[in-house]
């Protein structure tokens, strides 16, 4: 899949042109500076780390004559941006493989959309795991470090909403969404549900009923905010002032908004996003997302479902050498 300004970037983005600079500084960071910054109580100027791709040679060779060659011919800007955060933890390097195997091997994102990926952290405290992911951003181009303790429950999503804003100010995209790294999200899926949208005042995802209120929070598989939600969140000093991170943090997420009366144009896509069965029987065509997919033998089932080794299966090349 190749990347364009019109489709979905999972090796490169536009987008991280003015931060191509900063990679060795950023490199440098990840390995010695980030585990000093702070926890997670604590809003700091220091918001984190975008790691951006630098394309090897050969690659960026390949990359300059597809460059040339759409040159040519006129492009169209797409209609709005997205950015996939995947919450993740920095010793789960093989499961990253595996998601960052199930957007790359997707269809393009529609013209229509631009798509970032990027795999979020905190603060990488481990001495070996700040190397191997120093390691992993410079090969992928795809990591955000944020400036808290990691944790699942105790600010990581806030941090990532609030730290966004001001991380991509110069570039805002229209949506951001937050999702994670047992999921497996069809982004043109996504995409097609999005572009009707509204793109503002939007909150979207697998919603749940909570007596007479139909979707006060979004299940915490994935969900999507427009950008305007978001850059609430970063400047409401309120939710930090009452120590308001600390607990279920999506349910928490829909508390902060429905007390700001923001998020106001809900959509829910139960059941298009959905938890996979025990017995994992439950797959949908129609799927937007797909979550519990903890183990491999899960994500092999997946990928079976949706096709996904169909071109390879049907390669006998790959197997049969001459």
């Amino acid at each position: 899949m190749k990347p364009t300004s019109s489709s979905s970037s999972f090796q490169a983005s536009t987008l991280c042109t003015p931060y191509l600079l900063l990679v060795p500084l950023g490199l440098l960071a990840a390995v010695l500076v980030l585990p000093s910054l702070g926890s997670s109580h604590v809003r700091s100027d220091g918001l984190g780390v975008v790691l951006c791709p630098v394309l090897p040679a050969t690659e960026a060779a390949a990359s300059g004559a597809e460059k040339k060659a759409d040159d040519a011919s006129p492009t169209t800007a797409p209609e709005f941006r997205l950015l996939v955060g995947v919450l993740t933890t920095p010793a789960r390097h093989e499961r990253r493989d595996i998601v960052r195997l199930a957007y790359a091997l997707q269809p393009p994102a529609p013209a229509y959309a631009h798509v970032d990926v990027r795999f979020v952290f905190c603060d990488v405290a481990d001495p070996t795991e700040r190397v191997l992911v120093s390691l992993e951003a410079a090969r992928h181009g795809d990591v955000l470090i944020l400036n808290c303790t990691e944790n699942m429950n105790d600010g990581k999503t806030h941090e990532y909403f609030s730290s966004v804003p001001r991380l991509f100010a110069a570039a805002p995209y229209d949506y951001v969404m937050k999702t994670d790294d047992d999921t497996y999200l069809r982004v043109a899926a996504m995409a097609e549900e999005l572009r009707p949208k509204p793109r503002r005042d939007v909150y979207l995802g697998h919603g749940f009923a909570v007596g007479d209120d139909p979707m006060p929070f979004m299940h915490g598989m994935g969900y999507v905010v427009s950008w305007d939600v978001a850059a609430w969140v970063s400047d409401n000093e309120d939710i930090l002032r009452h120590n308001d991170t600390h607990g279920p943090e999506d349910l928490l997420f829909g508390k902060w908004l429905g007390i700001g009366g923001r998020g106001k144009n809900r959509y829910s896509l139960k059941p298009r996003m959905y938890d996979l069965n025990w017995y994992m029987d439950n797959f949908r065509p129609d799927t937007v997302a797909v979550h519990m997919l903890k183990d491999n033998r899960r994500w092999a089932a997946a990928f079976r479902y949706f096709n996904v080794t169909q071109e390879v299966n049907s390669s006998s090349t790959l197997y049969h050498l001459p």
